[in-house]
C-alpha cells in the first residue's frame, strides 16, 4: 500500500457555521493552495506582502488588533489562521471561504524558531513542582531542556516513544510531550491512546509533530492538546528560514502560550512569516513526492547488506508500521539507517553528489548527515539520518547506491 492509497477522502460539514450547502470536497492539495488567504478585493494581491512595522497608528483606547509588533502582525494573522486551517481536517471547517473573516477553528501562534514554540508550551503550563513527561529519544535540545525544567523545580521523566512506554510515566503529571515519529530514530507512538491514559490522569498532552508536517498526521485530532512543530523543515520546506508554532483548540491554554511569546518576544519576522506562508501553497507537492522519494530509497536500502537498522514507518516490516499506518496520512521524507563505522559513514556522505552533507531535514534537496557528529543522539557512530528531497527518485537512489558501492573498501 502506497501512502497516497490509505490517505482518506476528505469530508464535508452541512452544519458549519454560515453555509446553508455543503461546502464542496477539498482535498490537501487544494486546501494548501488556499489555506489562510484574504477575501479577494480588487487590484489587491491574492496574499498580501509581508507588514513591516514595530507600532500601528493608535489613537484613543488600543482596541484594535494591532497595537505594537511584538504581539501581532497582519503577516502572522494570515499564517496563523492557514496552519489552523491544516491542523484540522476539512470536516470540521478547516478551508475559510471567501468572505469569511472569523478565526480559524485552530487558534494557532507563530514563534522566531521551533524551539521557540517548545519552550513556550512547556513553560507557560509548568509550574515548580510540576511533573512532566519526555520522550529518552527525542529531539537533540531536549536534554538542554530538561535541565532547564529540573532547575525551575519542575519534576522531569523520561521514557522512550516505542512501545507507548510514555504510558508508565504518567501517574500525577502535569504535562505529557509526545514525539512522533521521533527524531532521529523513528520510532512511533499511539497518540491516541496516551492522550486518552493522560486525560484520564488529568494530564495536557503536546505533541511534536515536526517529521509529520499537518499533512501526515494531525495531532489535534487524535486527542492532543497542543500540535507543536518547527517550520523550519518540511512545512516550509527550503531550508532558508527559521519558524515554529504552537496550535490548540482551547482558549485558556492559547491565551498561556500567547502571554510566554509576549514576555519573551521570540517573534518571527514578517519576511519570515510571509515566506512561510507563500510556501504552504507547494506543500502537497512537496510532501507527497519527498515521502515517495523517502520510500523508494527505504526500499533499495532494504537489499543492502552493508545498511543495517533501517527505519522508515512506511516500510510495512517497519515496526511502527502497523501504529503509523492507523495515524498517519503519510509517512514522511526522513530515513535513518546505519553504517559499520563512523568512517564508511563519513565516506558515504563524502561520495554523495545530489545530496547536501546538512543537518536539519525537510527541504527539497536531499540531505544527509552522520548524526553522531553532533553528540546528545544515542546512535551509532555509523548511524545516518537522510532527508529526501524532491529529485527524481530513480536519480536520488541511483546517486545512494553508487556512493554505497565507491565506499564499499
Amino acid at each position: 500500500m502506497t501512502d497516497a492509497e490509505h490517505i482518506p477522502e476528505p469530508a464535508t460539514d452541512p452544519t458549519r457555521s454560515g453555509e446553508a450547502t455543503p461546502a464542496p470536497p477539498t482535498g490537501d492539495g487544494t486546501r494548501a493552495v488556499r489555506a489562510g488567504l484574504p477575501e479577494p478585493a480588487k487590484y489587491e494581491p491574492t496574499l498580501p506582502g509581508p507588514v513591516f512595522a514595530a507600532h500601528f497608528h493608535l489613537p484613543g483606547e488600543p482596541t484594535g488588533p494591532y497595537t505594537y509588533g511584538r504581539d501581532e502582525n497582519p503577516t502572522w494573522t494570515h499564517l496563523e489562521r492557514a496552519i489552523g486551517e491544516l491542523e484540522l481536517p476539512a470536516e470540521a471547517g478547516g478551508l475559510q471561504g471567501a468572505g469569511e473573516t472569523g478565526p480559524a477553528p485552530v487558534e494557532t501562534l507563530v514563534f522566531a524558531s521551533g524551539m521557540a514554540a517548545i519552550s513556550a508550551v512547556l513553560f507557560s503550563q509548568l509550574r515548580a513542582g510540576d511533573a512532566v513527561v519526555l520522550p529518552d529519544d527525542g529531539y537533540q535540545a531536549l536534554p538542554l531542556v530538561r535541565e532547564q525544567l529540573t532547575a525551575y523545580g519542575i519534576e522531569v521523566r523520561t521514557a522512550p516513544t516505542g512501545g507507548d512506554a510514555q504510558l508508565d510515566a504518567l501517574d500525577g503529571a502535569r504535562l505529557l510531550w509526545i514525539e512522533t515519529p521521533s527524531n532521529p530514530g523513528l520510532d512511533v507512538c499511539d497518540v491516541r491512546r496516551l492522550a486518552d491514559a493522560a486525560h484520564a490522569r488529568g494530564a495536557l498532552v503536546a505533541v511534536d509533530n515536526t517529521l509529520a508536517t499537518p499533512l501526515g498526521q494531525r495531532p489535534l485530532e487524535l486527542g492532543a492538546d497542543f500540535s507543536v512543530a518547527s517550520g523550519t523543515k518540511q512545512l516550509t520546506g527550503h531550508g532558508d528560514l527559521l519558524l515554529g508554532y504552537v496550535a490548540c483548540r482551547d482558549a485558556g491554554l492559547t491565551a498561556a502560550v500567547r502571554r510566554w511569546r509576549k514576555i519573551v518576544g521570540a517573534v518571527p519576522g514578517p519576511m519570515e512569516a510571509w515566506l512561510a506562508h507563500r510556501s504552504l501553497a507547494t506543500l502537497q507537492l512537496r510532501v507527497d513526492r519527498q515521502n515517495a522519494n523517502a520510500l523508494a530509497l527505504a526500499e533499495a536500502l532494504r537489499e543492502r547488506p552493508e545498511v543495517t537498522g533501517l527505519r522508515y514507518p512506511g516500510l510495512p516490516d517497519d515496526p511502527s508500521y502497523k501504529v503509523a499506518r492507523r495515524q498517519m496520512r503519510r509517512f514522511g521524507c526522513v530515513v535513518s539507517f546505519e553504517l559499520p563505522s563512523r568512517a564508511r559513514a563519513e565516506r558515504f556522505l563524502a561520495a554523495l553528489r545530489l545530496v547536501d552533507d546538512a543537518t536539519s531535514f525537510g527541504g527539497v534537496r536531499s540531505t544527509a548527515e552522520r548524526r553522531g557528529r553532533w553528540g546528545g543522539d544515542a546512535v551509532a557512530e555509523g548511524f545516518i539520518r537522510f532527508s529526501a528531497g524532491a529529485e527524481d527518485a530513480e536519480d536520488l537512489v541511483a546517486d545512494v547506491l553508487r556512493a554505497l558501492d565507491e565506499t564499499a573498501h
